[in-house]
């Protein structure tokens, strides 16, 4: 009778410890991001490092990326699922046929800027004329130049574009090898002024470009699939988001652990830089990008052929996946 009954207690406690184990078992998650780690990426370190995708039951790897425009391509081809990016770039894979979906957006705004150094006698876009221009290869920055050009009168051959590695955009413009650059006010610009350098510079948003921005994305697989891992990663990601933006000087710390090599001081000053892109374009809600501001993005670039004209909007994103608008950080 004794071993029988220690027999029992044994089987008991192993079917126990594997209950246990499935309960607290991490679905892994791969998250590609659009960019290298830095303040842009603040909200998905803290989700990390804050614990909010453990607590969720998602084991999330973050992957870093080298620009909106390859990240796309990377979920459109299937090499990646889950992913981070400028809605532009991945809209008009969608408009193409790419089977994918933007889930939630956190720029309401973009980032986009051109730069130019003060020396150069850059003072409004018009002056871009006869001069060249840096655009960093793979990045958002150039499918937008059309309507940022058509927005301000100019045509491509008002000047010369040389396409360059992301990596020679900041040195290109420091050494004169170009007069300004298709930059961002999140990262290039941030770059150029830690190094000394004085800007003009000129925001796509405030020059007719205001469009929805960067945005959480997935392969339509990974969508039908995973639904409730999805609907966990966004709200993990959202308060990883608010989170940062409550404890900067934390959420910085979350990214430097996350990723040793990030230059704190420069993360920082990006995570500074964004702030006011999270609540831009009419938000109502940190993560949610409302109808209408789809409707003014597909209307703008259907007008440079950007997007195809008569696209429903919808057709490029989905807010079934977002948590409900009670759970959602509200813009003030």
């Amino acid at each position: 009778m004794k071993h029988w009954i220690n027999r029992t207690l044994a089987a008991t406690a192993v079917v126990a410890g594997m209950g246990l184990a499935t309960a607290f078992a991490q679905t892994p998650v791969t998250f590609q991001l659009n960019w290298t780690a830095g303040g842009p990426n603040a909200g998905f370190a803290a989700a990390v490092g804050e614990g909010y995708y453990k607590a969720a039951g998602l084991d999330v790897t973050v992957v870093q990326g080298n620009g909106s425009g390859n990240t796309a391509q990377l979920v459109a081809s299937g090499r990646s699922q889950l992913a981070y990016a400028d809605a532009v770039a991945v809209s008009q894979l969608i408009a193409k046929g790419a089977p994918m979906r933007i889930v939630a957006t956190v720029y309401q705004s973009n980032p986009n800027s051109v730069n130019a150094l003060k020396k150069t006698g850059i003072k409004s876009l018009a002056d871009l004329k006869g001069k060249k221009v840096g655009v960093p290869a793979g990045s958002s920055q150039g499918p937008m130049l059309p309507l940022l050009l058509k927005a301000n009168g100019l045509k491509e051959s008002d000047m010369t574009l040389i396409n360059m590695p992301v990596a020679a955009m900041v040195p290109s413009l420091l050494q004169g090898q170009v007069d300004a650059i298709l930059g961002s006010l999140d990262a290039y610009q941030i770059q150029l002024e830690m190094q000394g350098a004085e800007l003009t510079n000129f925001p796509f948003a405030d020059h007719g470009v205001p469009t929805v921005a960067t945005s959480i994305f997935a392969s339509n697989d990974f969508i039908k699939q995973n639904p409730e891992v999805l609907k966990k990663f966004i709200a993990a990601s959202l308060k990883g988001w608010s989170f940062a933006l409550d404890n900067p000087t934390k959420a910085i710390e979350h990214v430097k652990t996350l990723f040793p090599d990030v230059n704190v001081k420069l993360a920082t000053a990006e995570l500074a830089a964004i702030t006011p892109l999270f609540c831009s374009g009419g938000a109502k809600f940190i993560g949610k990008a409302e109808d209408a501001h789809w409707t003014r993005t597909q209307a703008l670039l259907s007008e440079v052929k950007l997007l195809p004209e008569g696209q429903d909007p919808k057709s490029y994103y989905t807010n079934e996946y977002l948590p409900a608008d009670g759970e959602m950080r509200a813009c003030k």
